[in-house]
């Protein structure tokens, strides 16, 4: 003879048939607006990678004028080093300028001629950390553009990118220093 169960078991039971119905619904659910999300996104294209391109050129001319502004204003034994290592940044940002505006032209796009918002401080340590935030964006943003130029085939600007993403973990890693921190991991940038 098998043991009554009380209304509270039966219920409890009952309760748990009934999240495992929900779950299973609200899983269903989500595979369905996945499903229609994808067959509604527009792929990504050519006009899309030149925008991104030229955001990537706004970036470059930020950090131009930043480099060559903070290596100069930088005072004190302690930011010597780091203030000629900024030169040296400038000038390696310049050419990743350059090869941006080929690349923008190349596949059919006007390069950009402004430069996004160059934060400034009288604060030495403010400078830097301006300069460690905008290196992490930047590199953020060429892991996502490598992706997304290899998706569309344009493999050579793939390694160009890779070259320049060389470069700016390489600075990443100078202002890290610089501020006595680890080098930070910048991620990948979500679009």
């Amino acid at each position: 003879m098998r043991p009554r169960r009380g209304p509270l078991i039966g219920w409890l039971t009952h309760l748990k048939q009934r999240q495992r119905i929900s779950v299973m619904m609200t899983q269903e659910r989500e595979r369905e607006i996945i499903s229609t999300m994808s067959e509604h996104k527009k792929p990504f294209d050519r006009k899309q990678l030149i925008d991104l391109l030229n955001e990537d050129l706004q970036r470059e001319f930020q950090a131009v004028i930043a480099y060559v502004n903070y290596s100069q204003v930088l005072k004190g034994a302690a930011y010597m080093n780091i203030a000629g290592e900024l030169e040296v940044h400038a000038k390696e940002e310049l050419g990743h300028a350059l090869k941006l505006s080929y690349w923008i032209d190349s596949l059919g796009g006007m390069p950009a001629v402004t430069a996004k918002t160059v934060k400034t401080s009288d604060e030495a340590t403010d400078m830097l950390r301006f300069d460690l935030e905008n290196e992490k964006e930047t590199i953020r943003n060429y892991r996502r553009r490598v992706k997304q130029a290899d998706e569309l085939d344009e493999f050579a600007l793939g390694e160009d990118l890779r070259e320049i993403l060389r470069d700016e973990q390489d600075h990443l890693n100078a202002l890290a220093t610089a501020l006595g921190e680890d080098t930070p991991d910048p991620g990948v940038a979500d679009y």
